[in-house]
């Protein structure tokens, strides 16, 4: 019983990542999408793209990266991803990871910060397939949201250009869609 109490308390605690809000709206919404919202669509884009990977992938590895790959911004919070990718902030999120799946009994949790850690790495084919996805929701938010989020966080394209050139490396003929759409954009004024 006890065992289940800590899964519990886990889960509960976890709830917070419905309160972690994102630097985007989703889709022809106007308010902004948060972290446990991110989390559900990435796993059903890279479920549903899964056949256009490069390499040899076991989704069910990837969908449980992209399940708690973002579970350290409940203590850590969002930054958007153009600002986020610093030492401090990792630190903030491996610490609340680390926090989170040590609620788990009988080192549960251990398996998870060791799928956690792969995904920031991103050097086996999983974890650089499952970081290319995850690029891909936030970018569709601002191509079907006027560039909300590029506009008001002052990101210039090559950033944005530069950053999501890792799609590349999970997929070659995603990124090729993707680099058509984002100089659609350029065109378009979405993104300067």
């Amino acid at each position: 019983m006890e065992k289940i109490e800590s899964v519990l308390s886990f889960i509960v605690e976890i709830e917070k990542l419905k309160g972690v809000l994102r630097k985007t709206r989703p889709c022809a919404l106007p308010r902004y999408e948060n972290s446990a919202e991110h989390s559900w669509h990435v796993c059903l884009c890279a479920l549903m793209l899964k056949d256009f990977a490069d390499d040899t992938i076991d989704i069910d590895r990837v969908i449980r990266m992209l399940l708690i790959h973002d579970l350290g911004e409940i203590d850590a919070g969002d930054t958007i991803i153009y600002a986020s990718e610093t030492a401090e902030n990792k630190a903030k999120e491996e610490a609340g990871v680390k926090r989170l799946l040590g609620l788990l009994p009988d080192g549960q949790g251990d398996e998870y910060l060791v799928l956690w850690q792969e995904f920031e790495l991103g050097e086996t084919p999983d974890a650089i397939y499952a970081r290319a996805i995850d690029r891909i929701p936030p970018l569709l938010h601002n191509l079907h949201g006027d560039g909300h989020s590029w506009r008001d966080n002052n990101v210039p394209k090559e950033k944005v250009f530069g950053l999501n050139s890792r799609i590349e490396k999970g997929s070659k003929d995603i990124w090729r869609v993707l680099k058509g759409k984002l100089e659609e954009a350029v065109d378009a004024g979405l993104l300067n």
